[in-house]
């Protein structure tokens, strides 16, 4: 097991007066068999007064309002996380034959996971991809979707700035290249387009320390901003990790904050204002272990508020932060 501190700060920054704002976040930790959230706290400034509840997929979302008008907005998300092991079901992983000849019912049952969505849509262009996953699966289910985040990592160059916040499938393809948003899409489109059902997960990944004498940590791909990366809902194995931007399956490092079709589902900030004012975004993440090195708390465990459901108005869009 792992305890982790994980802080993210987002700032918005106007260059005029803005208004009523109505923003919605996803930066609480999920509870569940595979991690533990010990505390969560949410602050804002302006200050305002936060609700929350659960989505359609069983994410925590955390909704504010500011009305006064106000040149800069911060949102504060600190928690601890705890990060363990989900107690394995010993199920063999079932082979690509047995699967096509029962596949049906399983795309009835996880239809979500499967539809193509705006940032997957199903293109002829992945079938490359599906096939030479096939070939490399050694014939099961669980070793089609290794390969598949095997292939992206190795074909696919990690570049920041190659694409943005709203980039699509083909947008990576006809790039070769992008961040771990871009390659958990792709990853989704070539697992489903073999009709296996898959979510985005959207969270953080934890850099390990260097082994310098030093305590010092690894920069790592996405260590320091919101990660993302896939699950695949296995026959009877249920939903299994994979980070293709590693090229490894998802483990203890991977902070899990939420889960939806694509990114769209999963934004870990989103809000709307009045105002016609510029604006620049900017953003901070830290990920560390929990304890100092005498085994200290370095964060007051607080509970976390009831869930309250609330509607979210609508109103002219803040923009959004790419998950790297």
């Amino acid at each position: 097991m792992n305890r982790y501190h994980v802080m993210h700060v987002t700032e918005f920054q106007y260059d005029g007066p803005v208004s009523e704002s109505y923003n919605e976040v996803r930066l609480r930790p999920m509870h569940d068999d595979r991690q533990s959230c010990l505390s969560f706290r949410l602050v804002t400034s302006p200050n305002s007064r936060v609700t929350a509840y659960h989505d359609a997929f069983g994410n925590w979302v955390h909704q504010f309002n500011i009305f006064a008008e106000h040149h800069r907005l911060t949102v504060h998300s600190e928690s601890v996380v705890l990060a363990h092991d989900a107690p394995s079901n010993g199920a063999a992983s079932m082979s690509l034959s047995e699967f096509e000849a029962q596949g049906k019912e399983l795309c009835e049952e996880h239809f979500d996971f499967i539809a193509p969505t705006t940032y997957v849509p199903h293109l002829p262009q992945l079938g490359e991809l599906v096939e030479a996953a096939s070939q490399a699966s050694g014939g099961t289910v669980l070793g089609f979707v290794q390969a598949s985040s095997d292939l992206i990592h190795q074909r696919f160059c990690y570049v920041k700035g190659a694409t943005h916040v709203h980039s699509s499938v083909a947008d990576s393809l006809s790039l070769g290249a992008g961040v771990c948003q871009d390659f958990a899409h792709l990853m989704l489109g070539v697992v489903r387009q073999r009709g296996l059902p898959a979510r985005y997960v959207s969270g953080y990944l934890v850099p390990e320390p260097r082994n310098n004498g030093k305590g010092s940590l690894e920069e790592v791909m996405g260590g320091q901003a919101s990660h993302a990366w896939v699950e695949v809902f296995l026959p009877h194995m249920g939903w299994i990790g994979f980070d293709p931007t590693l090229g490894k399956p998802a483990g203890l490092r991977h902070v899990r904050i939420a889960y939806g079709r694509d990114y769209g589902d999963v934004p870990p900030v989103r809000g709307v204002y009045k105002g016609h004012a510029g604006q620049r975004l900017s953003v901070d993440v830290r990920v560390r272990p929990a304890v100092d090195v005498e085994g200290h708390e370095l964060l007051q465990e607080t509970a976390a508020p009831p869930p309250v459901e609330q509607a979210a108005p609508e109103r002219e869009q803040q923009p959004q932060q790419q998950q790297q």
